[in-house]
């Protein structure tokens, strides 16, 4: 295996930049000094997370603690300006700094050294290529990702081996980008966001997954709850969720219900038992939610309920499920 986190839930820092809307500093805070006495030691953030919000109160609450105690994810690819912009979008209720895309390798470089006086670090040990598969100014995705494996990927290579950085890897939700990269160049893993859940799996599962697990590469899951949907919330994928996703998330918690577990633990769990998953990281700007989720994993799941998952086809019957079902 190409790196081992502390754990298997860390914590993922994007709600805490202010994602959607505007979090008190003070909760924050809380919710970032929760999960450290929780014992959650993996924490993963990002520039464009509130255009250093989230990087920068991470930072704050982890100040006083000794650095070889946890570990640190953040991505390059996104670079912050001095210059404001009117913001919109998820981040809209984030710092006023304008965001740029950027995936040459000076970029990365400079990308890396000014997330490390953000987060008043002397060190990142994973360094995510950040959503380098999404169709940018025009552009297709493969010309996008063909522009992150020719400049930051090379950068974060020179930087692992340089011993600078431990592993990188890409930050993305989109399963095509990571097979590509595992062609193309020798990333240690993914940050998979959202392709690995109860509600899409299907492709990961035949396409990721195996060679992941031939490489040694390793994957940390975001969004196991599918930005919300399967947590009670209504957004799927960062926007509302369509009719068909709300139906499908309505039948999975039916089934679950019948057997009185929650829909939550069985989400998180799905998403963890891979072997080649290193973590899961749900989100969360609610201290409260940090004791839940850790609860939420240690949930027994009787084998009865993932076989209605698969008899109702609500799941692959080729998914590695909690072994205790297994």
């Amino acid at each position: 295996m190409r790196f081992e986190l502390p754990g298997k839930m860390g914590l993922g820092t994007a709600p805490l930049g202010n994602m959607y809307e505007e979090i008190p500093d003070e909760r924050a805070m809380q919710t970032l000094q929760t999960a450290w006495e929780e014992g959650i030691r993996y924490f993963d953030t990002a520039p464009q997370y509130g255009a250093g919000l989230s990087e920068m109160r991470l930072g704050a609450a982890l100040a006083d603690e000794p650095r070889a105690n946890f570990v640190i994810s953040t991505k390059v690819g996104r670079l912050l300006l001095d210059e404001t912009e009117e913001k919109s979008g998820i981040f809209a209720n984030g710092r006023p700094n304008r965001v740029v895309f950027d995936y040459s390798e000076s970029a990365a470089l400079r990308s890396i050294e000014e997330s490390l006086k953000r987060l008043d670090t002397d060190r990142i040990d994973i360094a995510w290529i950040h959503d380098c598969a999404e169709d940018a100014h025009g552009s297709r995705w493969e010309e996008v990702h063909d522009q992150a494996m020719n400049g930051a990927a090379k950068a974060l290579t020179r930087l692992r081996d340089e011993g600078v950085i431990k592993a990188w890897g890409l930050g993305v939700n989109r399963v095509e980008a990571c097979t590509r990269a595992l062609e193309k160049a020798d990333p240690d893993g993914f940050l998979l966001a959202g392709r690995y859940s109860l509600l899409d799996h299907d492709n990961a599962l035949t396409h990721l997954l195996p060679e992941c697990e031939r490489r040694g590469a390793r994957l940390v899951i975001g969004g196991a709850y599918n930005s919300g949907i399967l947590a009670g919330g209504e957004h799927y994928n960062y926007k509302k969720a369509p009719d068909d996703i709300r139906n499908r998330a309505a039948r999975l918690r039916d089934v679950c219900e019948r057997f009185g577990v929650d829909v939550r633990a069985v989400a998180l769990q799905f998403s963890a038992a891979p072997a080649c998953v290193a973590s899961v990281i749900p989100g969360t700007t609610r201290p409260e939610r940090i004791t839940e989720n850790l609860a939420l994993m240690d949930i027994a799941i009787p084998g009865e309920l993932w076989q209605t998952l698969w008899d109702e086809q609500l799941i692959s019957m080729e998914a590695p499920i909690p072994g205790a079902a297994s």
